[in-house]
């Protein structure tokens, strides 16, 4: 294969035991740059290869590199985002709806999800947990009970929730507005990655932020995360550890775009810098200023997106309990 070429073939990785127990699959390098997944991925396989424990009940399945043709040009993407508006598709127009239309049903055979990825900035691990138990029409959801106790054992201390309900609270406001939005942030369901795909059809799981992309500590944090799900399910005779006590939750209340190109934050800011109310985090083309009306965290800022598309997510402290 040469460094041009397009990928043919998804690799994955399985081992079924020869007890019944929970099916769960493991993704790295959904994103091209974020390598730490695999690494941590390789390293559970060697073991396993060699017979350092062993897979007894229920089925793993392991997946390295989930973008091949991004994780080959060490980019985040390669024709588009494989984490948004994940699904099958009857006539695939790019790369990763190829690859959606290998995924998608693999995720359909299992019923956990791990979600290996990484960040550009320095920053602590944290994972992105779905919502409580509920009937809606936006994300239907009936194993909060089970995702939060996966959750509890991955070992970050900061978790995360709210993202499709600011995502479509972005949706709704560029419909209003008529904004010359990507077609896709017209679009809720633009908005559903690997998990969401997954509680859509009856699974659980959670995305783990391991840290920066180059931080060797971030491969660290995501084998122990693997092991930790493996003791936890049971697949293995591994040991699990007890849950932390001193969670940060938060929650993702909305979503700010970027309407010009020379709209401009005020500062250099980082995900989960703490603002205070009416503080100013930004300025429009015109001087206006971009304030937040109540005290919060700014998350995923991004100075040089797109005009039309996501400047930053706001987030506040969250009542929910993991433990």
């Amino acid at each position: 294969m040469t460094s041009t070429s397009h990928p043919t073939f998804l690799k994955a990785h399985q081992f079924i035991g020869l007890q019944p127990g929970p099916r769960l699959i493991v993704l790295g390098a959904v994103h091209g740059n974020e390598r730490c997944g695999t690494q941590a991925i390789e390293q559970l396989l060697n073991e396993l290869e060699a017979g350092s424990f062993a897979i007894e009940r229920g089925m793993l399945t392991l997946v390295p590199v989930t973008n091949p043709l991004a994780y080959q040009r060490r980019t985040r993407q390669g024709d588009r985002n494989l984490n948004r508006n994940l699904r099958v598709s009857a006539h695939p127009v790019d790369f990763e709806g190829q690859i959606a239309n290998v995924l998608c049903p693999l995720l359909d055979a299992h019923d956990v999800l791990l979600d290996l990825h990484s960040f550009q900035a320095p920053g602590q691990p944290f994972v992105m947990a779905g919502p409580s138990n509920n009937t809606s029409n936006l994300e239907p959801f009936a194993h909060s009970v089970e995702e939060t106790r996966l959750i509890a054992h991955l070992g970050p201390r900061r978790v995360v929730e709210g993202w499709m309900e600011a995502y479509a609270r972005g949706v709704a406001r560029r419909r209003e507005a008529r904004t010359e939005a990507a077609a896709g942030l017209l679009d809720t369901d633009y908005g559903i990655g690997s998990t969401e795909y997954m509680r859509s059809r009856g699974g659980y799981g959670a995305t783990l932020e391991c840290g920066q992309h180059d931080d060797p500590e971030s491969v660290n944090t995501a084998y122990r995360a693997l092991r930790q799900a493996l003791a936890l399910l049971g697949l293995a005779s591994l040991t699990l550890k007890p849950p932390r006590s001193d969670f940060e939750v938060l929650r993702l209340v909305d979503v700010i775009d970027r309407e010009h190109e020379n709209d401009r934050f005020v500062q250099q800011w980082k995900s989960f810098d703490a603002v205070e109310e009416g503080q100013n985090i930004g300025l429009r083309h015109d001087g206006t200023p971009v304030t937040v009306n109540k005290a919060g965290f700014i998350v995923f800022p991004n100075a040089a997106t797109p005009v039309g598309n996501e400047w930053f997510y706001f987030a506040q402290a969250s009542e929910r309990v993991i433990q």
